[in-house]
């Protein structure tokens, strides 16, 4: 299956446990679409969250984050 690295840029308010709680969401929801996490990191410095997935297509991948939050 392929894999890809999604980066979601700067999100005002982030804050750690809020990307640990939209990730456990992910993981809730990540078998209706086939999709696999491999990892997640939040660079707390820049903004950004970074996902390793692995994923049928970039649309599958997408459609878990837009149900999950």
């Amino acid at each position: 299956m392929p894999m890809d690295l999604e980066t979601h840029h700067r999100i005002p308010g982030l804050t750690a446990d809020a990307v640990a709680q939209a990730h456990a969401a992910d993981l809730a929801t990540k078998g209706k679409y086939g999709v696999s996490y491999v990892r997640y990191w939040y660079d707390e410095a820049t903004g950004k969250v970074f996902c390793l997935v692995e994923s049928p297509s970039a649309e599958a991948a997408i459609a878990v984050h837009r149900e999950a939050h």
